[in-house]
């Protein structure tokens, strides 16, 4: 840390026992407060290595650099501080073949998986960058895309109303309550029309709760898209009639009036579930005449 408007760098202190990076986060934070504190009482950071202790939440001093210092090289000052080979360790030599058996062991790496992403599912560096954030998400996109999930179609969602929910609930990728499979039939419900963006979202949240699977979600909750023409038509015609200023209004002009006609009145007499692009095309040859 250093004052504000010091234009030379704060005194460094390492931490040792860091094995996550929440864990890093919180030495950081602890560590950040701790400096502060002492520069704002007028005094000064040691250089030193500091361990972290997890269950404390705190940093404790191990060592200075010079106590370290005066042990191996007693006329060398902190800013010269060096690391030297061990002489005890032996040389390691791996063979050609244990190297080999290594390798094929060893999981597909992030940078191959995103290029077989983009190459196989066709799918944008950002999506693919979002999707190999975890080993977990990432194989939770491939089940649901073997399960038959449009390989677009999940990306969205995995990186949009799934990621929300776990970032909400401070939940990590892996703590997803739905099977990958019943995503990917929730997503071909969307793909065939069975349901639209905004109902699907409703069917995740009590899917999400383990209220059941997608299928009986939508046939309990009367969630099933309308997209028969006739049926659509007809709700167009009670809504223009029962709205003749609206179509004065959009005949001369006024497109917003379209979006109160469509949106708004046909969609909130089906409670939402008549198919939008069918609602437009409808409404806006009907208004044509």
């Amino acid at each position: 840390m250093r004052k504000a408007g010091d234009d030379r760098l704060g005194t460094r202190c390492e931490i040792k026992n860091l094995n996550s990076f929440r864990f890093m986060e919180k030495a950081i934070e602890y560590e950040a407060r701790r400096q502060i504190g002492i520069l704002e009482a007028g005094g000064s950071i040691t250089q030193e290595t500091r361990l972290y202790d997890a269950e404390r939440d705190e940093t404790r001093s191990m060592r200075s650099k010079e106590d370290a210092q005066d042990k191996m090289r007693s006329k060398e000052d902190a800013q010269d501080y060096r690391y030297f080979p061990d002489p005890d360790l032996l040389p390691l030599a791996i063979s050609e073949e244990e190297t080999a058996r290594i390798r094929a062991g060893m999981p597909e790496l992030p940078a191959h998986k995103r290029e077989r992403y983009a190459a196989q599912y066709a799918l944008p560096s950002y999506d693919v960058m979002q999707l190999t954030e975890s080993r977990e998400k990432a194989d939770y996109f491939e089940r649901a895309a073997a399960a038959g999930a449009p390989a677009k179609l999940a990306a969205n969602w995995l990186n949009g109303e799934i990621a929300s929910r776990l970032n909400d609930a401070g939940l990590e990728f892996g703590a997803v309550p739905l099977p990958p499979e019943e995503l990917a039939r929730l997503l071909a419900r969307i793909q065939d029309g069975t349901v639209s963006q905004k109902a699907a979202k409703d069917v995740l949240a009590q899917m999400w709760a383990g209220k059941g699977g997608a299928d009986a979600i939508i046939e309990a909750k009367g969630l099933r898209q309308i997209s028969d023409p006739g049926a659509i038509e007809a709700l167009v015609d009670g809504v223009l009639a029962a709205n003749a200023k609206q179509v004065e209004d959009y005949r001369a002009g006024k497109e917003k009036a379209f979006n109160s006609l469509g949106v708004g009145q046909v969609m909130n007499q089906c409670r939402g579930r008549a198919n939008p692009v069918q609602v437009n095309e409808i409404l806006r040859r009907k208004l044509a005449r």
